[in-house]
Formats: C-alpha cells, structure tokens, sequence
C-alpha cells in the first residue's frame, strides 16, 4: 500500500478515526507522517490525530505553517510549558499559557475542533434568554460606535432596539 500524501513511498503508519459513524483510514509513510506531526518514534497522543486527519490539506498546511512558523519554540512563563507539551498531552500547564501561546491557539483549535467558537447544547427553557443577551452584546457595541462615530440618528434608534430587548429580558425574569 502506498502513502496518501507522496504517493511513492509504502505505507507504514496507518491510522483510523470514526467520526459520526464514518470511518477514516489514513495509510502514510514515515516521511509524511513526521511531515504532519505525528512522531513516529513517540508515543502517540489523541492531539497528534486530531491535528492531521479530517479536514481539507490546505486548511492543514495553513495551521502547520502558523504554528511552525513561529520561530524558536515559545514557552509559558509560568509553568514553562512548550508548544510541543501541549501537542503530546493535549493540555495547557496553566491559566497563563491561554496568553503564551494566543497567536497559535486558533488554527490549533479550529483543526482540532472544526470550528473557531464553541457550539453546544443549550437547555429548551433558556434558548430565548441566551439569544436575546447576545443580541443585546451586539446592538451594545453597535451603540457604541454609533457614538463614537457621532451617527447619533442611528444611535437613538439602537437605543430604542436596546430598550426592547431589554424589556423582552425582564418579561421573561418575571415569567
């Protein structure tokens, strides 16, 4: 079997992940997988996986390119934590390397995760309430700007928008 990636060497490292009851089989050399960062000589750790599988291989070369690129190899200043510890255990040492490493946390967790923000699973009764203060947020900051730009026409009516939502919110308190 030849590698996926050169399509010229054979095929020593084979990994396999199932996402929503699909299976994927990924059949490398160990050029190509070290070139992906998977350390074939290492233990393997989940992050390794997640970092090179499912998704399209410009969205890959991009993150390995924005993460590689950076240099000399950052660490935390607290705990000392390097880039390649997160890579192997999949966790920050500390609330401090969130800071050291926020260039590269966003194509890590986007490959990672298939998203740059956090989706999840909200309970019936608080959907409205959820929606409502994050439209409040953004007609906020449009005020904001509005008033900063001195379009005050357009400010009186976010005002006016703000008051309603805010209205909505307190209907729902009292229900």
């Amino acid at each position: 079997m030849t590698c996926e990636i050169c399509k010229e060497r054979d095929a020593s490292v084979h990994l396999t992940q199932v996402i929503d009851g699909k299976v994927k089989k990924m059949h490398l050399c160990e050029q190509c997988a070290s070139k992906s960062g998977i350390d074939v000589n290492g233990p393997l750790s989940i992050t390794d996986i997640l970092l090179g599988m499912g998704m399209p291989k410009q969205a890959a070369e991009a993150a390995a390119t924005v993460v590689d690129s950076s240099g000399p190899e950052r660490t935390c200043p607290r705990c000392h934590m390097r880039r390649t510890d997160f890579k192997k255990g999949g966790r920050f040492g500390c609330s401090e390397c969130y800071e050291a490493f926020a260039e590269e946390l966003p194509p890590l967790l986007k490959q990672m995760h298939r998203s740059d923000h956090h989706v999840g699973k909200v309970p019936a009764n608080q959907s409205k309430r959820i929606r409502s203060t994050a439209e409040l947020s953004a007609l906020q900051a449009q005020l904001k700007k509005a008033i900063a730009s001195e379009k005050f026409e357009e400010a009186a009516k976010l005002r006016d928008a703000i008051d309603v939502v805010k209205a909505k919110l307190k209907a729902g308190d009292a229900a």
